[in-house]
């Protein structure tokens, strides 16, 4: 194993042992702050807590176990790091996130009233599916044409959020927008990157193996190969393109979804407004 990969499958691990151990705290957190908060708020944050468990330990898993799924590589030569296990639990943990993001943004929606993020917290969850069911096909058949799919309808999935989260703004406490402007600045990153760079790296790759005149497998074909076959590489060649994004995906990601938990409960303006000044 080069130094390099085993630098960053190190770093992977290590981050891995401390978004757990950061979950495990804030889960503490928050059952000291239940009598603090209305039986409604922390109900939907105990929803909160269960969901991010499945998004932290699903990152934890595929950190330790790091697989690029099209050409069945893998780091450890076992039926765990197989590409029908990663992407079994990646399916799971992806949908744990976004479901935790349809959570949050029905909650602000119903406390200020807004008709957009309501309908746009019943969208993202279906889209996500839909993004996953490509995803899959992708991985099945080793065509990138899915990916370019499935990316795009993330991207379009955040940008929704964002321009709900946008159309709330007027109607949320002035002390609880900076949160929201923080979250839009990330969405905003969030969509840049998977329409410039994401989307993109898979349609290239797309391009370059229709060019080869590639032959892809059927369904069929591909969940058997998915079961049964992984290639161990330690090559820095092989995991130069996944690195990147692996790592913000299983650090920064995930203490968003830890984050999601303790966001506070939603002020509306009107509320706020009737409050006398101090």
């Amino acid at each position: 194993m080069t130094i390099s990969v085993a630098t960053w499958w190190s770093l992977l691990c290590a981050v891995a042992v401390f978004n757990i151990s950061a979950w495990l705290l804030s889960s503490a957190a928050l059952y000291r702050r239940q009598a603090q908060l209305p039986a409604e708020a922390f109900a939907l944050r105990r929803w909160q807590l269960l969901l991010s468990a499945g998004y932290v330990f699903g990152c934890a898993f595929r950190s330790a176990l790091p697989v690029f799924d099209v050409p069945r590589l893998v780091m450890l030569d076992s039926w765990l790091s197989s590409v029908v296990v990663g992407r079994s639990v990646a399916t799971f943990a992806e949908l744990c996130f976004v479901a935790q993001w349809a959570l949050m943004l029905r909650e602000i929606s119903h406390s200020t009233g807004s008709q957009v993020g309501r309908k746009a917290a019943v969208l993202i969850v279906p889209m996500i599916a839909v993004a996953e069911t490509f995803s899959w096909y992708s991985v099945l058949t080793t065509s990138n044409i899915g990916h370019v799919v499935e990316e795009s309808l993330w991207g379009l999935c955040a940008a929704l959020l964002v321009a709900s989260l946008i159309a709330i703004w007027p109607r949320l406490s002035p002390r609880q927008r900076p949160l929201l402007a923080a979250w839009c600045a990330c969405g905003v990153v969030y969509v840049l990157f998977m329409f410039m760079v994401d989307v993109p790296m898979y349609w290239g790759r797309w391009l370059a193996d229709e060019a080869a005149g590639r032959n892809y497998l059927s369904l069929q074909q591909g969940l058997m190969d998915v079961s049964g076959r992984w290639t161990v590489s330690h090559r820095l060649q092989d995991w130069q393109s996944e690195m990147t994004w692996m790592t913000a995906y299983f650090s920064v990601a995930v203490w968003l979804s830890i984050a999601l938990m303790h966001a506070p409960v939603p002020a509306p303006l009107t509320t706020a407004a009737a409050e006398p000044r101090r």
